[in-house]
């Protein structure tokens, strides 16, 4: 009797949780929500603007392919410990995937000796993207927006499109076989943050001036560490630039876009224990625990490859239980 019991409620959360998820989906793709605002000078949106900048280093990558899931991967020029760890495991090349390494100018410039060897991993890899804005934290906006005009532009045909860090693992086949049953249009996914706020203290590594941003709150945004959107949003968060002045904060510039273009991120949950498949803290390396996770934060080149060799990818391979959107 008590496991008939049990069995309903399991049975009871996993309706209501296939409802809750429903939703935020509905909501997402229908929200009507959309902020009535006013396009940039064209002084304010030239930090933003694709035609400000050209490309030092770019690949037809698409061209005669059409990536179901295209991973964008932001790294400084003088990271090629994480490009080459992140080229032997998650994002090696696959038939559903496609990976591109996206990054400014290193601080000495195009003639530099860093430079020099960006070029010849270029040329050996073919999977390196460069524009010639400096390459700094502060300027991470400017970067992600970049790799929307591009993907947008040089990768139309994708399916998907995730952004994600150097220092992420990726679940790629758990992940692959979450988004057959996710929407394909004006669908962003992560880890969202729904009550962010504006830091006033100018000591504050995310601090936003009131100038900069009046607002005592910020709309929803997906943690930057790593999310997936729709290919079709990636040009219409391109657009939706035009009219939102630039922070340096860029998960929650992505939000800002978001607002303007009437698209509410969604969670990425698994059923029936709701828990988060983007998962952002640092967790110890457990098997059994990142075959459930969509991306674990926390994966430095060394990490990576101690630990997301062939050990879990073999798992990850012969896995069969699997989460879906609905």
């Amino acid at each position: 009797m008590r496991k008939c019991q049990s069995w309903r409620l399991v049975k009871l959360l996993t309706v209501s949780a296939v409802l809750v998820l429903s939703a935020q989906i509905l909501v997402g793709v229908l929200s009507k929500e959309q902020v009535k605002t006013s396009p940039l000078s064209e002084q304010e949106h030239r930090l933003l603007s694709p035609h400000s900048y050209q490309y030092v280093l770019n690949q037809p990558l698409c061209r005669y392919t059409s990536p179901f899931l295209l991973f964008l991967v932001p790294v400084a020029p003088q990271d090629n410990a994480a490009r080459e760890a992140i080229r032997k495991t998650w994002g090696a090349p696959g038939q559903d995937t496609l990976t591109v390494f996206y990054m400014g100018v290193p601080e000495g410039g195009q003639g530099s000796s860093l430079q020099d060897k960006l070029e010849e991993e270029s040329r050996e890899h073919a999977d390196i993207i460069q524009m010639n804005f400096l390459d700094s934290y502060q300027n991470l906006t400017i970067k992600t927006v970049m790799m929307m005009n591009w993907a947008a532009t040089h990768c139309p045909r994708a399916s998907y499109v995730m952004k994600v860090d150097s220092d992420i693992f990726v679940n790629v086949f758990h992940l692959l076989r979450w988004l057959r049953s996710c929407p394909r249009q004006a669908f962003i996914t992560g880890s969202v943050i729904n009550d962010g706020r504006p830091r006033r203290d100018i000591y504050s590594k995310w601090y936003v001036s009131e100038e900069e941003y009046p607002e005592d709150s910020f709309p929803p945004y997906v943690s930057g560490a790593g999310y997936v959107l729709s290919a079709d949003l990636a040009a219409r968060i391109s657009w939706a630039s035009r009219f939102v002045r630039m922070i340096s904060m860029e998960d929650v510039y992505l939000g800002l876009c978001l607002r303007v273009l009437g698209v509410r991120p969604v969670y990425a949950l698994s059923l029936p224990t709701l828990r988060n498949l983007f998962e952002i803290r640092d967790l110890e390396y457990d098997r059994c625990t990142f075959t459930k996770l969509l991306i674990v934060n926390g994966f430095k080149a060394s990490k990576l490859l101690q630990h997301l060799g062939l050990n879990l990818f073999s798992a990850q391979r012969t896995q069969t239980s699997s989460t879906g959107c609905i």
